[in-house]
């Protein structure tokens, strides 16, 4: 149970495909939402880790 409690508390950024609006949000507690400028549904960019490798 504990990983899915992990993963609940994640951060992810989000991206209207249309006008490029980013927002972050916490997933999977708040849903997708619609992209306050232009109404289309915003999507997943990229999950928010604590670090990157490159």
């Amino acid at each position: 149970m504990e990983k899915y409690n992990e993963v609940a508390n994640e951060l992810i950024e989000i991206v209207c495909p249309k006008c490029r609006f980013t927002k972050i949000i916490h997933f999977p507690k708040e849903k997708l939402p619609i992209c306050p400028k232009c109404g289309t549904k915003m999507a997943i960019k990229e999950l928010l880790d604590e670090g990157k490798s490159y």
